[in-house]
């Protein structure tokens, strides 16, 4: 099916790869325009994997303006909420309304519970629960200013259901975002805007990268009974960002009018148990 998100315009963050760049072309596939950003530079000296660049956006331009659709990109740090709210009131004025929020931007820092500093610590619900938090506030006057309704998703975690050994900060922020979700659901409902949480196990992006599989082994190590407790009901391990775009464009469609603070677990059963 083409044409669910006709005419609609989706804000996303963390767009410049990964999941975040499968939403947007994903959304635009099927009708959206994008207000696209991401920090596409330096992250927290706790996230070992190679940060976006300002390559990897404009190749998210590129690939949302091969569907023929429009998208606004720009960098900018989620925890920057004058810099959000530039970038929404930008994309709006361009596009003319605003529909979909995606707050998909975060990161993940893989130490045991005794390696965590306070600026580790901070770093991480930072970005991953005061971004998160920022991105709807950044947007969500100009859904309610449309008066036609939207949907808000949040992208949390397979350890903001059950947990992620070895990332205390990681699961906390993302527990933390869950709870959010459900919180905003209650509040926006009333302008018809829905807040759903969507719950992604293990997913091939480019958090994989540098010496992130290093930094995964290194804390398993510190306690390898606990390495199974995400362990999928499904034969693949591993979803690609495009699988869980099937599930956030639905969250965004009409598909799922019904559909309000729901916690959506894309996880393969890992939680389930």
């Amino acid at each position: 099916m083409t044409g669910r998100l006709e005419g609609r315009v989706a804000f996303i963050t963390g767009a410049a790869r990964g999941q975040g760049r499968a939403h947007a072309v994903r959304m635009a596939q099927e009708g959206a325009d994008i207000i696209a950003v991401d920090i596409a530079g330096k992250l927290p000296t706790c996230v070992p994997y190679d940060p976006a660049t300002e390559e990897d956006l404009a190749e998210t331009v590129r690939l949302v303006e091969e569907t023929n659709r429009r998208i606004l990109a720009s960098v900018v740090d989620t925890r920057d909420l004058a810099a959000l709210r530039k970038a929404v009131e930008e994309g709006v004025a361009a596009f003319g309304r605003l529909d979909i929020i995606v707050a998909n931007a975060g990161v993940a820092a893989p130490q045991a519970w005794n390696e965590i500093t306070s600026d580790d610590f901070d770093d991480v619900l930072g970005i991953n629960v005061k971004g998160t938090w920022n991105t709807v506030m950044a947007g969500a006057d100009k859904i309610i200013e449309g008066g036609r309704g939207g949907s808000i998703i949040l992208i949390s975690s397979a350890a903001g259901m059950k947990m992620q050994p070895f990332m205390i900060h990681y699961t906390a922020s993302k527990h933390a975002v869950t709870g959010m979700a459900r919180a905003f659901a209650a509040e926006l409902g009333k302008h018809s805007i829905r807040v759903n949480s969507v719950h992604p196990g293990p997913v091939n992006t480019a958090m994989g990268s540098g010496d992130m599989v290093t930094a995964v082994g290194k804390t398993m190590e510190t306690n390898p009974q606990l390495s199974h407790v995400l362990t999928p009901f499904l034969p693949d391990w591993m979803a690609e960002p495009e699988e869980i775009a099937d599930t956030v464009c639905w969250l965004a469609s009409d598909e799922s009018r019904k559909v309000t603070a729901a916690r959506i677990p894309v996880d393969q059963g890992s939680t389930q148990y």
